[in-house]
């Protein structure tokens, strides 16, 4: 397994308390760095608050209840990704999982139309992502997945959307804008708005597949987002730290919201994703204050809404 960094002291002090909204762990269609149980045992030790369980395939309300039964002292929150595993823009999966206890929903990701890499054939000596590799394995057994559309040919949010957005309105869970591209994210949040969706995240801004620029990242914090900071991003190189550390200060601390989309094997360990983070924004010159704004204050809102959301116990 790669080396990675270690984070100091003073960042794993400065975490503590935290969530983490954004990880994969086993069991999953893919090989994972831990499971959910190990993770929630190491984040008690550690300190921090609780981590919110993302699958691609499935939702995880009920590991999420599973998990906090066996380690009481910290909160896993479960969601729902709408692939077409799910049914894509399915309000009886997004009712039936907020009534089992997910108090997140990510649109689309693998199957956004903004996220070709599985669908389309990869040019000669091209390194797929494996959940791309899968994408084309299971098109080869005649069982891939058709993009999920957010929007019509004009821009406008599909009824399917808007009745999921009403659900999730109705369940106040949170929303969080998956691989869609930057104009369907903007039809996405002015509809989300009107359907009445209190949270929204919008999801790794910096990431490849979505690339905002600054001021439209700053306009989406104008309009109550959250903007997360993914220390997955930069660390992978799809951004530098210092695109992403712009970008912070064009949105503000107030609505940037820090997690790890951790969980894959050759990248560090999810508990150290938040303590690594933390010493990055720290080295760039953000105060203790900045950092458990982003850190610790932003998930907690985000994480204890959720957790009202699913009316699961704790």
């Amino acid at each position: 397994m790669t080396e990675h960094p270690v984070p100091s002291a003073r960042a794993r002090d400065l975490v503590r308390g935290a969530y983490d909204l954004h990880l994969h762990l086993d069991p999953d269609v893919f090989r994972r760095r831990t499971t959910d149980l190990e993770l929630a045992r190491r984040f008690r030790e550690l300190g921090m608050a609780g981590f919110v369980l993302k699958s691609h395939y499935a939702p995880t309300a009920e590991r999420a209840a599973v998990v906090r039964a066996a380690e009481p002292g910290v909160d896993v929150i479960g969601a729902i990704t709408l692939n077409q595993a799910v049914g894509g823009l399915n309000p009886i999966a997004v009712e039936v999982a907020a009534r089992v206890g997910c108090g997140f929903v990510w649109l689309p990701t693998f199957d956004a139309l903004n996220e070709p890499a599985g669908r389309e054939e990869p040019k000669p000596g091209a390194v797929l992502p494996p959940w791309a590799r899968m994408q084309h394995e299971l098109r080869a057994q005649g069982v891939g997945s058709d993009p999920v559309a957010v929007v019509d040919p004009d821009g406008n949010v599909v009824p399917e959307l808007r009745r999921v957005l009403a659900i999730i309105a109705a369940h106040d869970m949170v929303l969080a804008t998956g691989h869609l591209s930057r104009d369907e994210i903007f039809a996405v949040v002015a509809a989300a708005q009107e359907q009445g969706v209190r949270r929204i995240v919008i999801t790794h801004p910096e990431f490849t597949s979505q690339r905002l620029k600054a001021a439209d990242q700053a306009e989406l914090a104008s309009r109550g987002c959250y903007l997360e900071r993914c220390f997955n991003t930069p660390y992978t190189g799809k951004c530098s730290w210092e695109e992403m550390f712009a970008n912070i200060r064009a949105s503000g601390v107030e609505r940037s919201v820090v997690s790890t989309d951790l969980g894959q094997v050759d990248n560090p360990a999810p508990e150290d994703g938040m303590p690594l983070m933390v010493d990055r924004l720290l080295e760039a010159g953000f105060s203790e204050l900045e950092v458990q704004t982003m850190v610790v204050e932003n998930s907690t809102a985000l994480a204890s809404a959720a957790r009202l959301a699913s009316h699961a116990p704790g």
